[in-house]
């Protein structure tokens, strides 16, 4: 019998009643196995009129509160760390320790979230003029949204409902209808832990349930990840109803490789950033720049390393490599390797034949290796997302910057080099938001916040860190002043206010 994945609104499972589902497979088998109910109009409208009711209680309620929820949903999170990883293989593809990670990262999202408090402090001047103080607070918004990819379906989800609960919002989750159980499921440890009905809530669907939220009037913010273009939509949507938008988008991450690297170091580097959850994720390496007579020698050394990656289920404690998402992201990915050499690139690896022995109707694909990539090529200018390195070739370091700089993402970038000077000049430089210095995967730790440059972010906050607590709180400004019981009556000044 086939699994059904349904809403979570009001504190409860809401069976879809639009009549309309979308189907999940298993990506190592190609078979469907769940079907996930596509929410109407008025499911979301329901879903939004819970967080907005909830919000009446949850938005006045204590700092301790709140923080007690939260602690009680890190341990039973904690405890099911492997339940939640099993659903994510299952429907994402990726291998087991790789989903591990995942939750794990999400987790140091909750931890911040726990330590809200200290984010959450005030101002306050004393004595600013005579008798008067002036206080500065944050304040909760009201009902706030999520909307995010199915490459990360429980550590994207948490890098925003932790943070926007604590800060006292209540919260409307649009996860992918690719890999819908994990944010269900987190939505059952949450009401577990003790969180109010209506405070989280969950809504599966497509471009429809996205455009209601988009529009809803009693929306206040939305946060989004995924592709550039739908982005771009998010936040002009958005932004047009008079919402706060954080929409991460695309990438194109280059790692600089300077002649006076440890290329070994490198080569396993760029390895495990281009390949890892099969290169479906926005920090992923898909362009080595290598600078000098050093190109060579490392694309031979990828290559030896990229050739013995094990690909295979998930579920196979053996795998290092999982399938893709679904049969039309994959046929997609392996166009691009397909035409690199028509495109002038030069074909190291090409993983587009490769198969699963008794899993022959996954979604699968080996690993791609393309050399002397011209920029001019699709292969380079697009955001793959999957497991397909592009190798480019530069004389000096400034030409390597320059093309750097020249792409239109600005997600991330890595420099690999033994010289301190060179990588102080390249983060300064470089035109991105995240830098790794012999780091090819610069993800922040939760207390840092996560974003890009140019077209890989649209709106004016970077995700998680102290750039979510603001996205999620509004300031205010209070000036007060108690007059002594001994001062004398002032009388009218139709003056400007003093402060001297």
């Amino acid at each position: 019998m086939t699994k059904i994945v349904n809403h979570w609104i009001g504190g409860k499972t809401a069976e879809g009643a639009s009549g309309t589902y979308g189907p999940v497979t298993d990506p190592a088998t190609g078979e469907v196995t769940t079907k996930v109910a596509f929410a109407s109009v008025e499911e979301v409208d329901a879903a939004v009129a819970a967080a907005k009711e909830a919000y009446l209680s949850w938005g006045q309620s204590s700092l301790a509160a709140r923080t007690t929820v939260l602690f009680k949903f890190r341990a039973l999170l904690d405890a099911h760390r492997d339940e939640i990883a099993e659903l994510i293989t299952a429907e994402h593809g990726k291998v087991h320790s790789d989903a591990l990670g995942e939750v794990a990262r999400g987790l140091e999202i909750v931890d911040l979230a726990c330590g809200i408090s200290v984010q959450l402090k005030g101002e306050l001047s004393t004595q600013v003029a005579s008798r008067v103080d002036v206080s500065s607070i944050r304040q909760p918004l009201g009902v706030v949204a999520g909307i995010t990819p199915f490459n990360f379906p429980a550590m994207v989800p948490m890098w925003m409902f932790p943070l926007a609960i604590a800060c006292g919002n209540t919260f409307v989750l649009k996860p992918s209808e690719k890999d819908p159980s994990a944010a269900v499921r987190l939505a059952e440890l949450l009401a577990e832990a003790g969180l109010p009905d209506g405070v989280f809530n969950v809504v599966h669907g497509d471009k429809l349930a996205v455009d209601r939220l988009l529009a809803h009037p009693d929306v206040k913010a939305v946060s989004f990840v995924g592709s550039t273009p739908i982005a771009r939509y998010i936040h002009t949507t958005a932004s047009a109803n008079g919402k706060r938008v954080q929409a991460l988008g695309g990438a194109k991450n280059h790692m600089l490789v300077l002649p006076d690297a440890d290329l070994d170091a490198a080569a396993d580097a760029a390895v495990s950033a281009a390949y890892g959850s099969a290169g479906e994720r926005c920090m992923a390496i898909s362009a080595v720049v290598a600078v000098g007579a050093i190109g060579d020698t490392l694309v031979e050394k990828i290559r030896e390393r990229a050739e013995k990656i094990k690909i295979g289920p998930g579920s196979d404690p053996a795998s290092e490599m999982g399938p893709l998402i679904t049969k039309a992201h994959r046929d997609k990915v392996a166009g691009y390797v397909a035409g690199a050499a028509d495109e002038g690139a030069e074909v190291v690896l090409d993983g587009t034949g490769y198969t699963v022995d008794g899993h022959e109707h996954g979604h699968w694909i080996g690993i791609s290796l393309l050399d002397k990539v011209p920029t001019s090529a699709r292969a380079y200018q697009d955001e793959i997302f999957g497991p397909v390195l592009c190798v480019l070739r530069t004389e000096t370091y400034e030409e390597a910057l320059d093309l750097i700089n020249s792409s239109p993402f600005g997600n991330g970038t890595a420099i690999f080099t033994r010289d301190g000077g060179a990588a102080r000049r390249f983060q300064l430089e470089v035109e991105a938001g995240m830098v790794g210095v012999n780091v090819p995967i610069p993800v922040p730790v939760g207390y840092h916040s996560f974003g890009g440059w140019k077209d890989s972010l649209f709106g004016d906050h970077h995700i998680y860190g102290n750039d979510g607590t603001h996205f999620y709180t509004r300031g205010k400004v209070v000036t007060t002043r108690w007059p002594d019981p001994a001062d004398a009556p002032t009388g009218v000044d139709l003056g400007f206010p003093r402060n001297h």
